[in-house]
């Protein structure tokens, strides 16, 4: 198949809001969505997080947190942790593309930690044609990436962290099209993040944890993948996440979570017959300057039923994502949880409720999660999400800590 074409259909697949936009009038709806490569890299990775609607920023810290933010693994109640998650993708269309997640962290020196973690993601096997439908290979497509982090407690409230990530992403295999050679597409990217956690409020008399997370992730160079295209962004992107812990008494525990999240890439300009930018910014630019000027390059929508264009600032807050979740905690030991994913119907619209559950018992964790859409289809909807987890060097009876 045509390189270009397999490529755009690769990331509507991974990023899923083109699943949706075929379903919306065009007549009715302005849609400007901003797609990047590697958009893998932005999928929560563990079903607990994912249970609660992707909320996972100021989740409490577990092996899993350095696609959150690395800044947490100081804080984590246990020295050493492994995870391994597994999420099958498209499972009602194809049975071999999953995303599977390996991580771990190691506490050292009393407030400090390292971690690492491997994301591999397969689309199973791809036949390869020309425009006239023949055969010219077979390859099966993968992407991966490897991070290693630090964190280190700060004062007696704030944490900080950072992460380094390899990224490699080959979609053809290197295959020859219409004369043009295709390579995998390569990046290095980092993270930086803080993270603030006071264990000493009340809410109505209760105990409390408030938690807040600030994270700039994915920060690196482009990907192109022939030498003759345009370079494309990777998903560079903002979190603040949210969390407020009530200990109701000595056995349970609610947490509420809210994250947003802002992708720190420009959006698609308007372009005339000439490709000269009529309304917002140039997006071809560097990494850098496409990160600032994220905040205010929105070329502003058709507003439905008019001729009339939009403020540039009210497509910006469009590109925000919300989402929240719930969980309740029973002795450390079970814990259900309920979460909501929301965007904006011209940026994707991908709206999902998720379900999930947690078992712990002594050093050995069990989480699940199940999605389901609320305006699409979803490449995860009505599959189950697991998550298993071992807490080694502080091997305790499952409970209360």
């Amino acid at each position: 198949m045509n390189f270009t074409s397999f490529k755009l259909s690769f990331f509507a697949v991974c990023l899923t809001p083109a699943l949706a936009l075929a379903q919306l009038p065009a007549n009715q709806l302005q849609l400007n969505t901003i797609t990047t490569a590697v958009p893998l890299l932005m999928v929560s990775p563990d079903a607990r997080a994912a249970s609660l609607g992707d909320a996972g920023g100021a989740m409490e810290a577990d092996a899993n947190s350095i696609h959150w933010g690395a800044a947490k693994l100081a804080s984590a109640k246990d020295k050493m942790s492994v995870s391994l998650s597994y999420v099958p993708w498209l499972r009602a269309l194809v049975p071999d593309i999953n995303l599977a997640y390996l991580s771990f962290y190691k506490k050292f020196k009393k407030d400090q930690a390292f971690g690492g973690s491997l994301r591999y993601f397969s689309l199973g096997n791809i036949v390869f044609t020309d425009l006239q439908g023949n055969t010219i290979g077979q390859f099966s497509p993968n992407e991966l990436a490897i991070d290693g982090a630090y964190s280190r407690k700060l004062t007696q409230r704030w944490y900080g962290g950072f992460a380094m990530r390899y990224i490699f992403s080959n979609l053809t295999g290197g295959i020859d099209v219409q004369g043009t050679q295709s390579n995998a597409g390569q990046s290095v990217a980092g993270d930086i993040s803080a993270y603030y956690e006071n264990t000493d409020i009340r809410v109505k008399g209760k105990k409390a944890v408030y938690a807040l997370m600030i994270a700039a992730t994915n920060i690196g160079q482009k990907i192109s993948y022939t030498s003759l295209a345009n370079r494309d962004f990777i998903p560079s992107n903002l979190r603040i996440g949210n969390r407020l812990k009530i200990q109701s008494d000595e056995y349970s525990s609610f947490s509420f979570l809210f994250d947003i999240n802002k992708l720190l890439v420009p959006s698609p300009p308007v372009r005339d017959a000439g490709n000269n930018v009529v309304f917002g910014k140039e997006n071809q630019v560097s990494v850098v300057q496409g990160i600032f000027q994220s905040f205010s390059d929105a070329p502003g929508l058709i507003e439905t039923g008019t001729t009339n264009r939009g403020s540039r600032g009210a497509e910006e807050w469009k590109e925000v994502n919300l989402c929240g979740g719930f969980e309740y905690d029973y002795n450390n030991t079970f814990a259900i949880r309920a979460g909501y994913f929301h965007e904006a119907p011209q940026k994707g619209n991908r709206r999902f409720v998720t379900l999930g559950a947690g078992l712990r018992f002594n050093v050995f964790k069990l989480d699940f999660s199940y999605l389901i859409p609320v305006q699409q289809q979803n490449p995860l909807a009505n599959t189950l999400r697991f998550t298993l987890q071992f807490n080694f060097a502080n091997a305790q009876p499952s409970g209360k800590n």
